[in-house]
């Protein structure tokens, strides 16, 4: 493990550090981050809770909320999407808070529950019944649904058509749970009720949830020398009210209070975990003093029931089976510890079955195998989820000039002052990042490495990175922290063996993950300087098919009762079969009037269609410099299925040109007569017929290198506008060397002045700004607000100046989530 980067305050908040007020995180499947902090004001009365949200890409660009709770936060909690976030504080206030106008740096609560005076010690939001399993085993099958199987889970409440119901559930200091559903309406049905009839304190409390539907939950006082006691809750609604059945399950009492050498030794119950929140048979406790901390998990097991003497004679009954009993069964458990401060447990759904724990072990593949515990010496260990065996220390920048990694750990020297350590930690989505929030309200990001450590040979790390890879494109979930893991000199491998795994896929799996590649390949070629060019390319593509589809859309049958091919899958069957270089003669067989549209929406799309119309003329001028790998538009020459779809765009441009002229693409000529479409139309025809065939692509012609370069001379080329270089900090972390940062201070480009933030409009200063999605100019200094995207940098208008109906639909297509898949983000106006 080491330092990605730390993200400290320029003047640290008065925080209120007392050991009974804990500091709360959570990490996002969409890498964001959200943490709280405990601020005093300036009279030193009252304390304003706040909440922190983050992406990871931009951690300075922290939005701070007042979260209006009254009493300091308990728990955080995202949902399966990413996009909502439960906050529940110690007077029994639970808030939904959701994004605004569906950006990361500004968010609302407009939902929210309570149980009056009663503090949440645990929450979650129900389960919606979608589980998969990770089997490391079948890392190398080229079947994604074998390596990623779905898993039988029902959800904890279905709405009628068996529809998955929204809503969370809390537990509370008294013993009570209480279960709020969010109907399709928008309201909420809420209601409580006792976990037992004899209720009592309950200190710390776990939920998880099983394959059928029930939610479990764990219960402790906070005395070791207490049960640990299980719940069985079920949730249904009967008469538009809320019902929640419990019932009691076996309880366990930890092994460290049974132990005569240790029966007084750890007194509280500091920390209480189910393993996963899919596995309610794994639990894993921590008792602590103010010296040091055990670790135990437990396992549930089914075991035979013993039968007394007087009935082990009698005859059996055909068919009679010995009966069973639940009962919990400790696992294993650490030696004596340093005092442990937080603990955080893997996300990531990998098989235990033990098979795949065998080729985990062979292969070295750790992520989702490993917790974190943190220490009061501000060092982490990763330990065995079952085991609990270390597999991985960060010694802090306290612990580390403290003692030898072999020293005991009740022995060490305590530093003078206060050490600095982590008092809430996350692991990320495929475990290979870990961020902590220190008692001195800084956020460490750190990497864990897949490995642990291992040195392996090139091959099996690229595996490992594949896999988790391909884990993200068939799940959604975003890929930031495997990019912390890949060099430079990976990159061209990762791409090509990601492209190499995704057309073993079946038609129907590649057209679903389409477009989820392509913006993976451009995430990866960003990393290096050899392929930043390639990821220009992959954006292009991105807009482009986004484009296509766009305009095919548009085409309507022009009788209902039509063939089961739709207008936009006869012009593309008609552009393939049809070969021929004139634009014209491939126009004549299709049914023009079903690309029939009125003048105003044809002269809306124009700068869509200039685009396209720019993007053909500068990849043909770019042919004769081919050899050129570096330079933006090289992907495009040997991509058949890209150029084929420029083409269709050609055909359908042409025929709206005779409809409305003023949609046409705008070329520079040097001679009045030139039909620049015609031309543009047979050198694309060429080019495309030459990477046609995937498998056998044949080298362009002399003859039509040589046409390509008259065509500067006959037509003024465009700068295209490619994407501008992000800004985030990703790509600056190759070096291994940690980044100290500042929240609410942008991140400096290396070179430039200290005060001068990046500039994610554009690469040079002074040039016009681009709105990237609506291919419009902005100006050299636009007033407009606008977002960008966390990923990739993708910068658009938040307001939308357009009034027609199918440039409004394009704009909607992006509302919640870039061309990439990634969040939006509002960045200040840029004035110079």
């Amino acid at each position: 493990m080491d330092v990605a980067y730390v993200c400290e305050w320029e003047k640290r908040p008065k925080s209120n550090h007392c050991p009974s007020i804990p500091l709360v995180c959570a990490w996002s499947c969409r890498n964001l981050v959200a943490f709280t902090t405990d601020l005093k004001n300036e009279e030193e009365k009252d304390l304003t809770h706040m909440i922190h949200i983050i992406d990871t890409e931009h951690p300075w660009d922290i939005y701070s909320i007042n979260s209006g709770h009254n009493e300091v936060i308990t728990c955080l909690e995202w949902d399966q999407s990413g996009s909502r976030l439960l906050s529940a504080d110690a007077d029994g206030q639970i808030k939904c808070w959701g994004m605004a106008e569906h950006l990361v740096n500004g968010w609302e609560s407009s939902l929210g529950s309570a149980v009056e005076g009663d503090p949440i010690v645990a929450l979650s939001w129900l389960h919606n019944g979608v589980k998969l399993a990770l089997h490391v085993e079948k890392s190398g099958s080229s079947n994604f649904g074998e390596k990623f199987s779905r898993v039988k889970f029902s959800p904890s409440l279905t709405l009628f058509g068996g529809k998955p119901m929204e809503g969370w559930m809390a537990v509370t200091v008294s013993g009570l749970v209480s279960v709020s559903l969010l109907k399709p309406n928008g309201t909420l049905l809420t209601a409580s009720e006792s976990l037992c009839r004899l209720r009592g304190r309950v200190a710390l409390a776990d939920i998880a949830f099983t394959g059928g539907g029930n939610i479990v939950v764990a219960a402790t006082d906070g005395s070791s020398s207490s049960p640990v006691q299980f719940y069985k809750v079920c949730v249904g609604v009967v008469n538009e009210k809320c019902r929640i059945d419990t019932e009691l399950l076996p309880s366990l009492f930890m092994r460290c209070t049974t132990d005569p050498a240790r029966k007084d030794k750890y007194p509280a119950v500091t920390h209480l975990k189910f393993l996963t929140r899919e596995n309610s048979e794994q639990v894993l406790l921590c008792a602590s003093s103010q010296l040091g901390s055990i670790v135990e998990c437990w396992s549930l097991r089914k075991e035979g029931l013993p039968v007394n003497n007087i009935f082990q004679h009698r005859s059996p009954v055909v068919g009679e089976k010995q009966p069973m009993i639940l009962k919990w069964r400790i696992l294993s458990a650490t030696s004596d510890l340093d005092r442990v401060s937080a603990v955080a447990l893997p996300k990531l759904p990998i098989s235990i079955s033990n098979t795949d724990l065998k080729v985990a072990s062979d292969t070295k593949f750790c992520p989702g195998l490993g917790l974190a515990l943190a220490f009061h010496d501000g060092s982490i260990h990763i330990v065995h989820r079952l085991s609990l065996q270390t597999m991985g220390v960060f010694y802090g920048s306290s612990a580390s000039s403290q003692r030898g990694p072999d020293e005991p750990a009740l022995k060490r020297q305590r530093p003078a002052g206060t050490a600095g350590h982590f008092k809430a930690l996350q692991l990320s989505w495929t475990s290979l990042a870990l961020v902590g929030i220190d008692n001195h309200g800084k956020l460490h990001m750190l990497r864990v490495s897949p490995s642990m450590g291992h040195t392996l040979d090139m091959n099996t790390s690229l595996r490992h990175l594949l896999f988790l890879l391909e884990y993200c494109m068939v799940t959604g979930y975003d890929w930031w922290d495997i990019l912390l893991h890949v060099q430079p000199g990976m990159v061209h491998n990762l791409v090509d063996k990601l492209h190499e795994e995704y057309m073993r896929q079946n038609q129907a799996l590649q057209q679903v993950l389409s477009t989820r590649i392509v913006a993976m390949k451009a995430s990866l070629c960003k990393l290096s300087s050899a392929t930043v060019a390639r990821a220009c390319d992959y954006h292009a593509k991105l807009l482009l098919i986004a484009i296509s589809s766009t305009l095919k859309s548009l085409l309507r049958p022009h009788v209902l009762n039509t063939p089961d091919k739709s207008p936009g899958d006869r012009l593309a069957e008609i552009c393939v079969k049809n070969t021929d270089t004139d634009i014209d003669k491939v126009m004549i067989n299709l049914k023009t009037e079903e690309f029939v549209l009125d003048a105003s929406t044809l002269q809306s799309l124009q700068q869509l269609i200039q685009w396209v119309g720019d993007l053909v003329l500068y990849l043909l001028a770019s042919l004769p410099n081919q050899g050129s790998l570096v330079r933006p538009g090289f992907g495009f020459l040997r991509d058949g299925p890209s150029l084929g779809m420029l083409r269709e765009m050609m055909v359908v441009i042409r025929i709206w040109g005779l409809l409305k002229p003023g949609c046409l693409p705008i070329y520079t000529a040097t001679s009045d007569n030139q039909d620049s479409m015609s031309l543009l139309f047979r050198l694309l025809t060429k080019l495309w017929l030459c990477s046609r065939d995937e498998n056998h692509p044949s080298e362009p012609d002399d003859s039509l290198i040589d046409e390509c370069c008259l065509l500067p001379s006959q037509l003024l080329v465009p700068n295209m506008d490619w994407l501008p270089v992000n800004d985030g900090v990703v790509s600056k972390l190759q070096n291994k060397q940690p980044l100290r940062l500042q929240f609410g201070k942008p991140y400096s480009l290396p070179g430039l002045g200290s005060g001068a933030p990046v500039e994610i409009f554009s690469r040079t200063p002074g040039s016009q700004r681009m709105d990237n999605l609506r291919c419009l100019h902005l100006g050299v200094c636009p007033t407009e607000d606008s977002k960008a995207c966390t990923r990739c940098g993708c910068v658009t208008m938040l307001r939308s100046p357009n009034k027609t109906t199918a440039l409004k639909q394009w704009e909607q297509r992006w509302i919640k989530n870039c061309l990439c898949g990634g969040l939006w983000r509002r960045i200040p106006t840029t004035v110079s």
